[in-house]
């Protein structure tokens, strides 16, 4: 057999004039032939399985099962990821339930990583963690497959970030003011009000394109989201990546990747992208299942070394590029409300600023709950004027202030007269709670914003 393909290809390479056809023709046949190498699996342990007999490198994707139910990965009962290699073993985390994987399962090889949709056709859809159509809507269509893995733009080609983004929240545009490429993160506990949040910003916000990326939500809360929170306003110019808590680890791993390359191929045609993430912190937690489960040591609270440096590859990803730009807002679940622990410190260490949610603002029914004096924005100084900035300065003062003498105030101790900002504060704190407080169905524009910043300012008779 071996010979006759041999004396097949010589005679396809030395033939006088092959028209193009024929060449196609016996390349095709030649590559049907040509024997295909097939492993097997030898143990199924925890979350990871081992594959022997294969020729693989990481990020490959294997296929398991049965000759002509496992060949592609529209056929595969079972799709694995090769996450680490030892010797002539491959150990391989699946990107699906692993019920029915035994010792020797036949594997085999795509030929390559995972492959990711991109394109005007997915505007409007929702996908999961691997890119697949999840809403019933169809195939996609318009779109082309790219390779999952991409580079951040190199640093003396990115773009400084020099414009102002409008997110359509007053609080985030006036006083932690976003610019185009920045990356911001929205520090919070459990149910203090980030995804409601991330729902005002992507029926706000005046960039052309929304990526959101729901990892490790839960499955009851995906289509409130869609339907109450986006709305199809929101969605009509959004794409939407799922992977629910129930998912496997290095799917939920992989959805963050997915929405990252898809904003990324928005990017490269010279759009402005909203890349939304809810949450980081489950991101960091699926990595930690794979690293430990691959045998990576365990370090800072568990983590393996390996999640700090996916947290950092995975962010610097979002920014400008010499033609577009991906603004990054990543929410970041607080451990026990702890803003010092790991994932928040190292994420906080990263980005270019941070928008910190309060939980006493949310349980006394001040939405959105944003701590305005504890959240700050790198580069607000850069894409805000001279009289926003003085202006945004003035109610900080006159914030800060108020919140130095809050024992004083609360036990009737503080003496009229004695801080102008306080006396402003006092006397004008129903107007700057009605600033700082915005329905979810209340956009607000850049200029309204601004101008009722100016307006409240003014109207306290305070400078910056």
């Amino acid at each position: 057999m071996t010979a006759d393909l041999a004396t097949a290809e010589r005679s396809a390479t030395t033939a006088p004039h092959p028209t193009p056809s024929a060449a196609a023709a016996w390349s095709g046949v030649l590559g049907a032939a040509r024997p295909e190498r097939v492993g097997q699996v030898s143990a199924a342990v925890g979350l990871s399985l081992d594959v022997v007999g294969l020729d693989c490198a990481l990020g490959d994707v294997l296929t398991l099962g049965e000759k002509g139910r496992g060949s592609s990965p529209e056929s595969a009962s079972m799709l694995a990821e090769v996450v680490a290699v030892t010797g002539s073993t491959a150990r391989c985390m699946p990107l699906g339930a692993m019920r029915g994987i035994r010792p020797g399962l036949q594997a085999r090889t795509t030929g390559g990583a995972l492959q990711v949709p991109v394109g005007a056709g997915l505007l409007g859809r929702v996908v999961d963690g691997l890119g697949r159509p999840l809403d019933g809507k169809g195939p996609l269509v318009g779109t082309s497959s790219v390779p999952l893995d991409g580079k951040a733009p190199h640093p003396l080609e990115r773009q400084r970030v020099a414009q102002p983004l409008t997110l359509g929240v007053r609080t985030l545009d006036t006083l932690t003011t976003v610019g185009r490429g920045q990356r911001m993160g929205l520090f919070a506990g459990s149910g203090v009000g980030k995804s409601t949040l991330l729902s005002m910003v992507a029926r706000g916000t005046d960039a052309a394109i929304s990526v959101i990326a729901l990892v490790g939500e839960r499955g009851r809360e995906v289509r409130e989201f869609l339907e109450d929170d986006l709305g199809p306003e929101g969605l009509a110019r959004s794409v939407v990546v799922v992977a629910t808590s129930d998912e496997p680890a290095l799917v939920r791993l992989r959805a963050a990747f997915v929405a990252t390359r898809i904003a990324e191929s928005f990017r490269e045609a010279g759009q402005d992208v909203v890349l939304m993430m809810d949450s980081l912190t489950r991101v960091a937690m699926a990595q930690r299942e794979i690293g430990l489960s691959v045998g990576e040591p365990p370090a800072t609270r568990g983590y393996p070394p390996s999640t700090f440096s996916v947290l950092a590859e995975l962010l610097e990803r979002a920014g400008t590029s010499a033609c577009g730009s991906v603004t990054g807002i990543y929410t970041v679940l607080v451990d026990g409300d702890d803003h010092n622990e790991p994932i928040a410190d190292a994420a906080r260490s990263i980005l270019d600023g941070h928008v910190v949610l309060d939980r006493r603002l949310a349980v006394a029914g001040h939405f959105p709950s944003i701590d305005a004096l504890g959240s700050i924005s790198r580069v607000a100084t850069r894409v805000t004027s001279p009289q926003q900035r003085a202006d945004a300065t003035a109610l900080r003062k006159v914030m800060s202030a108020r919140r130095a003498v809050q024992d004083l105030v609360d036990v009737g101790a503080y003496v009229q007269g004695s801080n102008p900002l306080v006396d402003a504060a006092l006397a004008h704190q129903g107007q700057i709670d009605a600033f700082l407080q915005q329905g979810v169905d209340e956009p607000a524009t850049s200029e309204q914003s601004w101008a009722a910043l100016r307006g409240l300012v003014q109207g306290m008779g305070v400078a910056a």
